[in-house]
């Protein structure tokens, strides 16, 4: 698939790559040079694990927003293929 970088160095990820990524909305990605290519990678939220009433639970730095049903749906699509 093609793209066209504009003149101020915006791209447009096809909205079905988005889709098939997850990518929602505002997003922050990850980019890197790698081998001559540029590698996108969606940002990991800074997250740990913590016990919480006996429970192993995540904790993130902030406040997130939470998933929708069809992204959980989306989510457990892509673990299962």
């Amino acid at each position: 698939m093609r793209i066209a970088i504009d003149s101020a160095g915006r791209l447009v990820i096809p909205k079905a790559l988005r889709g098939e990524l997850g990518i929602n909305g505002p997003a922050e990605l990850e980019i890197a040079a790698r081998d001559g290519r540029l590698e996108l990678t969606v940002a990991d939220i800074p997250a740990r694990v913590a016990e919480r009433d006996g429970l192993a639970v995540i904790e993130t730095d902030g406040p997130i927003e939470p998933l929708t049903v069809a992204q959980t749906r989306a989510a457990i699509d892509r673990i299962r293929r």
